[in-house]
């Protein structure tokens, strides 16, 4: 895809979101079944993912660990973000690697030091991007890739999260 085509896909969805600010309004979900062991089945929409403890948790390493899988979310939006961003400037990127990685005490998760946070506590992000960009291109293209990248903005920002319980 090249930078007209994808301008001539998004110029609708732009004007309608434009004159309709509410149809911009979507809500994604995602559903899931706790399994056999400590597991939890996560239906992706394309494939069944069996999610389980890591194995510093406890677990067998057989199954996906929902640590990975947040920072796989990331990497795959940062990267088709970059990617649509590179194509909408028209920049000469040939190719990007995305990879990010995240530190975590396993003692907050497991109750051995109530002192010790739950949750990742450093996240980093790199690209590695190969294309004739000069140091302003290269700039932009990482700013506005932060800018528009759902998943990251999302981990930044630490949007409210509403629990609810209810009867089977």
């Amino acid at each position: 895809m090249d930078a007209t085509e994808l301008k001539e896909l998004q110029a609708p969805l732009k004007a309608r979101y434009r004159d309709d600010p509410a149809a911009a309004i979507i809500t994604l979900k995602a559903d899931g079944a706790i399994g056999e062991g400590v597991t939890c089945s996560v239906d992706t929409g394309r494939a069944l993912i069996e999610a389980g403890l890591h194995p510093s948790g406890g677990g067998s390493g057989l199954h996906a660990c929902s640590g990975d899988m947040l920072l796989e979310a990331l990497v795959a939006c940062a990267g088709v973000t970059l990617n649509a961003v590179a194509t909408a400037l028209d920049l000469d990127v040939r190719d990007a690697r995305i990879s990010a990685e995240g530190d975590l005490d396993v003692r907050g998760t497991l109750g051995v030091d109530k002192a010790a946070p739950v949750g990742f506590r450093d996240i980093r992000l790199r690209f590695e991007i190969d294309g004739d960009l000069t140091d302003e291109q290269r700039t932009t293209l990482m700013d506005l890739t932060e800018r528009y990248c759902v998943v990251y903005q999302t981990l930044k920002s630490g949007p409210p999260i509403e629990v609810a319980a209810v009867t089977a």
